[in-house]
């Protein structure tokens, strides 16, 4: 049996500007290994913070409101009021409304519109100033994006490691 190439080792993303190609191959790696990690979750193990580390659902919830949030201030706005509700609410606390279907099928969806928005982005601009949150901290396009997807990367980790922690319990 072959074992599957990494995103990064296919080759170049069609439409991705070649200096955000890192970018969308961790992205789209994130969502694969998220789709592999789904099958081992479980509804009533969600919410468990085994050693008081964040649950599987908050990192799932995490994934897509940092990546909303970071490509948002990308593109020089503010967050929007859904986008701070959405903040308060990634929470640690267990919420019954959220689901891993639903947030596996979220986190898919904020993938996307991050891939439409590297598509869309011009490379002249990557150097160019973003002001981050309500403190202005100094940013530029190219250093979202980055940090989008390797912040991504890191609460992928997170995640496969509570989850295999609660899959031995």
């Amino acid at each position: 049996m072959e074992a599957v190439l990494e995103v990064w080792q296919r080759g170049a993303l069609p439409g991705i500007p070649a200096l955000l190609q890192p970018v969308a191959h961790a992205l789209l790696q994130a969502r694969e290994e998220v789709a592999e990690l789904e099958v081992h979750l479980n509804e009533n193990l969600i919410w468990e913070r085994p050693g008081g580390v964040a649950s599987p659902g908050f990192h799932l919830q995490h994934l897509s409101g940092v990546l909303d949030r970071v490509f948002t201030y990308a593109r020089n706005e503010s967050l929007t009021e859904d986008q701070l509700i959405q903040l308060h609410d990634e929470d640690v606390s267990p919420n019954s409304l959220l689901t891993i279907t639903g947030l596996v099928t979220r986190f898919n969806m904020q993938v996307d519109k991050a891939l439409n928005q590297l598509k869309q982005t011009d490379e002249q601009t990557l150097t160019e100033f973003r002001a981050v949150g309500r403190k202005l901290l100094p940013s530029t396009v190219i250093g979202l994006l980055v940090h989008g997807a390797e912040h991504t990367m890191r609460h992928l980790g997170q995640l496969r490691v509570t989850i295999m922690i609660l899959s031995n319990n």
